[in-house]
């Protein structure tokens, strides 16, 4: 086979290959781009504002917590420290670090007992009874608070999609690139090698 009509066939396999991974770049990078408007554009809409360093508790010492201080909360990353870091230390400090499930079943239990101390004229009906509503508040609270923070850890993990979407499409980038300059080195050789040069296969 003739030098130059090999180096035609790989310059040009070479161009197809880099046309297809730019296009695969292209789709990740527009997929990185979604990912990372949609996760500020939903933060934002939530309007969280990091507590200023002044405000910090001494269990709020998470370094994350520090460095976002009075800043509004609009990253995946941010939201993964906002929910491990902030929300989680609250919710383990309302009923001694039992979920809000836990926490749900002895609500229930306790209101149950108070409601048959209370038909049954006991002694202790109104003593159980409030107690039954403070336990009650708690699971409100234990509740409201998880699921704040099981959608902010979905951001972060969305926005971790994002993120490797966009590695990828550089990758994908960077090998077309290389491949264009190999192609177009290839088509220079072949124009400058002699026709009648063979190589065997």
């Amino acid at each position: 086979m003739h030098r130059r009509t090999l180096d035609i066939i790989f310059s040009v396999g070479a161009v197809l290959l880099a046309g297809l991974l730019l296009v695969l770049g292209l789709v990740l990078q527009n997929q990185a781009n979604f990912a990372k408007d949609y996760v500020h554009n939903q933060l934002s809409a939530q309007k969280i504002t990091f507590t200023p360093k002044a405000g910090l508790q001494p269990d709020e010492n998470a370094p994350c917590l520090a460095s976002n201080a009075g800043k509004p909360l609009t990253t995946g990353k941010q939201a993964e420290c906002y929910a491990n870091n902030y929300i989680a230390v609250h919710l383990a400090a309302i009923n001694d670090g039992k979920t809000y499930s836990e926490t749900s079943g002895e609500s229930r239990a306790l209101s149950d007992k108070a409601a048959a101390a209370t038909k049954a004229g006991s002694a202790d009906a109104t003593d159980l009874t409030t107690q039954a509503k403070v336990l009650d508040g708690k699971t409100q609270t234990l509740f409201r608070g998880e699921t704040l923070r099981g959608l902010l850890l979905t951001s972060y993990g969305f926005s971790i999609f994002g993120e490797r979407a966009q590695q990828a499409a550089w990758v994908c980038f960077a090998v077309a690139f290389v491949l264009f300059l190999a192609a177009i080195a290839g088509f220079v050789h072949a124009f400058t090698t002699s026709k009648e040069k063979t190589v065997n296969l």
